[in-house]
């Protein structure tokens, strides 16, 4: 009795490690801050970690192989008074592909807004419903950004209960007034637009079908099935296009290039002419500004 009241921690412990699903490294760049002692600076950076890590964002459960493996790059831009900062983020995640020991870079975005109150050893909470403060909430927000790309990625729609939490967290802290949650026409590369275009919108919500066949119907299965692999690239594309085409520079359009621009045209070099063709007539109308590499594409 004694051995198995034991074994129960252990067990218990199993089953929360396992239950974990991100693996987030957070980088805190506070060159610009001009603050001597950086020592709050660590501790932030133990802190958000252990918000991100350490907590328990879904019902599903996680191998330690199997947890989403992402960046948070926090650039410190001023630091107006003690205890308060003003800084940009930008998130990384990436995504195995079966069969390799290659890594997608799933989802890039640069948050350019984001300002916050930290004292040493505050603690973070989270609830959906409420909002508590712009540490919280942004990286819980991202957090469930991060789930619902990986989701999509492995099954169609299959990020959409992540995505409300999302669209939860940004209604909530609309309410706070601060940067980055609000409807602005001046910065659509903020937290509201990026999950209105991936969850709400009917033109961009449809790059959500393009990241499963690039991804799941594409990437996974080009060892195996090559011809069909390119087939649902060049379509994940053709889907790319036609939301930029309908709305031109939609931030999760721009979102999606940015991951995908330097990995695309790799892919891209041992595909058929015919799809290496249509593919960059396309890459041109949506991502211009990497015309060359594209371009590229055609002399292979």
């Amino acid at each position: 009795m004694k051995k198995a009241l034991l074994l129960l921690p252990l067990f218990l412990m199993t089953i929360v490690a396992f239950s974990q699903e991100l693996n987030f490294t957070v980088i805190i760049n506070s060159d610009r801050s001009r603050i001597q002692n950086t020592d709050v600076f660590n501790q932030m950076k133990t802190s958000f970690e252990q918000f991100l890590n350490r907590r328990s964002w879904t019902t599903d459960e996680f191998r330690g192989e199997e947890r989403i493996k992402g960046n948070l790059l926090i650039t410190i831009n001023e630091v107006p008074q003690v205890g308060s900062y003003n800084a940009t983020v930008q998130i990384q995640t990436v995504r195995p592909v079966y069969g390799t020991n290659f890594e997608s870079l799933l989802f890039n975005f640069a948050d350019r807004n984001w300002n916050f109150e930290y004292i040493e050893s505050q603690p973070l909470e989270f609830n959906r419903f409420t909002y508590l403060n712009n540490i919280s909430s942004l990286l819980a927000f991202y957090a469930h950004i991060a789930l619902g790309m990986d989701y999509d990625s492995f099954q169609s729609r299959g990020g959409d209960d992540f995505f409300e939490i999302a669209n939860d967290i940004v209604n909530n802290a609309q309410k706070s007034g601060r940067q980055g949650w609000g409807q602005s026409t001046s910065d659509r590369r903020n937290r509201y637009w990026l999950i209105n275009d991936i969850y709400i919108s009917s033109v961009f919500s449809k790059i959500r079908d393009a990241y499963y066949l690039y991804h799941r119907q594409g990437l996974d299965i080009l060892q195996t099935q090559p011809n069909q692999a390119y087939q649902n690239i060049l379509e994940s594309i053709r889907i790319l296009a036609e939301a930029n085409k309908a709305q031109p520079n939609g931030i999760f359009t721009i979102s999606f290039m940015d991951a995908k621009s330097d990995e695309i045209s790799q892919i891209l070099k041992n595909a058929p002419l015919d799809i290496r063709t249509e593919a960059v007539e396309l890459l041109l109308e949506v991502d211009p500004n990497n015309a060359k590499k594209y371009n590229d594409l055609l002399k292979s």
